[in-house]
C-alpha cells in the first residue's frame, strides 16, 4: 500500500507483477511538523485490488477512520480538492496577513485575531454549506466597498489577484446581489488568470 492522495496503487505494478496485491490509501488529513492529528473520523479514500482493498478498510477502521472507494482516474481531482481545503486555504491565510500589516497588525497579531472568525466560518459551512455560510459585501452585492478593497490591495499584489479570483469565483457559485455590477468592478483588473 501506499499513502499517496494523487497516485493510483498502479504504482505499484511492478510489485503486482511479483504477485504482491496493491491499493492506495489517503487519508484526507494534513501533516506538518509539531502537529499529531487524530485520525478518528478522517476520511481516507482508497483504491486497488480488492484484496488489498479489504486489508486496507480493516486497517482504517482499527484508527477509527472512515473509508471511502474512489476510481483511478478521479485521483487527481480529489487531490486538487484536498488542496483547496488545506494547502491553498493556508496560503489564502498567509496572503491575508500581508493584507492585515496594511491594516497595521503584525503577523502573529493577524493570526490570533483571525481564529475567531475562522473558526465561526468553518462552524457555518459545517452547519448551512457554503451558500449559507457566504457573508460580506460580495454577498450583499456592496460594489463601493469591493472597488475600495481593490484599490487598497494595489500594495499588495498577490493578494489582490487572489482577492480578484475568489471574488469571481464566488460570483459564479454563491449567491450574491448585484452581480453584474460586481462583475464589471472586477473585470477592470488584471489577475492573470480566467475562468473559475
Amino acid at each position: 500500500m501506499h499513502s499517496s492522495g494523487a497516485l493510483t496503487s498502479d504504482e505499484l505494478k511492478g510489485l503486482q507483477r511479483k504477485g504482491a496485491r496493491a491499493a492506495s490509501v489517503h487519508p484526507l488529513m494534513t501533516f506538518v511538523a509539531g502537529s499529531q492529528p487524530s485520525l478518528s473520523g478522517v476520511p481516507f479514500v482508497i483504491e486497488g485490488d480488492a484484496a488489498a482493498v479489504r486489508v486496507a478498510r480493516q486497517i482504517v477502521r482499527d484508527l477509527k477512520g472512515v473509508t471511502y472507494s474512489i476510481r483511478k482516474y478521479d485521483k487527481a481531482a480529489y487531490h486538487a480538492w484536498g488542496a483547496f481545503v488545506s494547502p491553498l486555504l493556508t496560503s489564502l491565510l498567509a496572503a491575508s496577513e500581508r493584507v492585515a500589516k496594511l491594516a497595521g497588525l503584525n503577523q502573529r497579531s493577524a493570526q490570533r485575531r483571525a481564529i475567531p472568525i475562522l473558526l465561526q466560518t468553518l462552524a457555518n459551512y459545517a452547519s448551512f454549506g457554503a451558500a449559507g455560510a457566504f457573508s460580506g459585501p460580495i454577498a450583499r452585492g456592496d460594489v463601493e466597498t469591493v472597488k475600495r478593497h481593490l484599490h487598497v490591495l494595489k500594495r499588495v499584489p498577490s493578494a489582490r489577484r487572489a482577492y480578484v479570483v475568489l471574488a469571481q469565483a464566488a460570483l459564479h457559485y454563491l449567491p450574491a446581489r448585484n452581480k453584474r455590477e460586481l462583475l464589471s468592478s472586477l473585470r477592470g483588473t488584471r489577475t492573470g488568470a480566467r475562468g473559475y
